[in-house]
């Protein structure tokens, strides 16, 4: 999707186009450099895998537990989840509304922490 200058994306966007024609739950709405933005709304379980590429979440709706490198902890809408590439990461236990911003940035394998 071309944004243009100061355009916007909604939430309302991506749902709109979930689930896809081949049923999958995410949809890439923009992409630019390294960065790529989908919406990603799971319906009852949360199948995916560790990723090869840093990850950020920001909530849009819907609650539920993140589960992330063996901890557990409550989301709701507008928090901000990390998840540094490779790391076992899925939400449990989320609402029939629930939906996700995904942002996955950087090299392949991640990039090095500014606390190293």
């Amino acid at each position: 999707m071309d944004l243009g200058r100061g355009h916007r994306l909604t939430s309302a966007d991506g749902l709109a186009k979930l689930p896809t024609s081949d049923g999958q739950r995410f949809v890439t709405l923009f992409e630019h450099g390294t960065l790529q933005v989908e919406l990603y709304a799971p319906r009852g379980t949360d199948p995916q895998q560790p990723h090869t590429r840093d990850e950020v979440y920001v909530v849009a709706q819907g609650t539920g537990t993140f589960f992330c490198d063996g901890e557990r902890t409550p989301f709701a809408p507008g928090d901000f989840l990390f998840v540094p590439a490779g790391v076992e990461h899925r939400f449990e236990a989320f609402t029939d509304d629930f939906a996700v911003w995904v942002l996955f940035y950087g090299p392949e394998g991640g990039e090095v922490s500014s606390a190293d």
